[in-house]
């Protein structure tokens, strides 16, 4: 079974930064490009960004510029460091494979205060 686990989240103040995590069990974290994805209050759940297999990275513009993924391939662990954060960055992220699986983790929160 896919296993998801999310953290680093937490509350900051705009122009902060945050480095969140997800552990993903070995089997789909091997052969799978990896993403980040955000829900705000209302919104529906949309990709941040994105990494392959072999490291080629995708952003929404929104973020371009301020937010990075990387992944671990040892360890089974993908990151998405985020500066320069703004309120509009406020929600739930969740990591998945891209495209997602049905199977989602917890997600960590992100509240950025103005």
């Amino acid at each position: 079974q896919v296993q998801l686990v999310e953290s680093g989240g937490g509350l900051v103040t705009a122009g902060g930064s945050l480095r969140l995590s997800c552990a993903a069990s070995r089997i789909i974290f091997s052969f799978s490009a990896m993403g980040w994805f955000r829900q705000a209050p209302g919104k529906q759940r949309d990709l941040v960004a994105s990494i392959s297999k072999f490291g080629i990275t995708t952003y929404v513009d929104s973020v371009k510029g301020r937010f990075t993924i990387s992944r671990d391939n040892t360890k089974n662990t993908v990151y998405l460091q985020m500066n320069s954060l703004e309120p509009e960055d406020t929600a739930v992220y969740y990591c998945n494979t891209h495209p997602p699986t049905r199977n989602w983790g917890q997600g960590t929160q992100v509240t950025v205060s103005s």
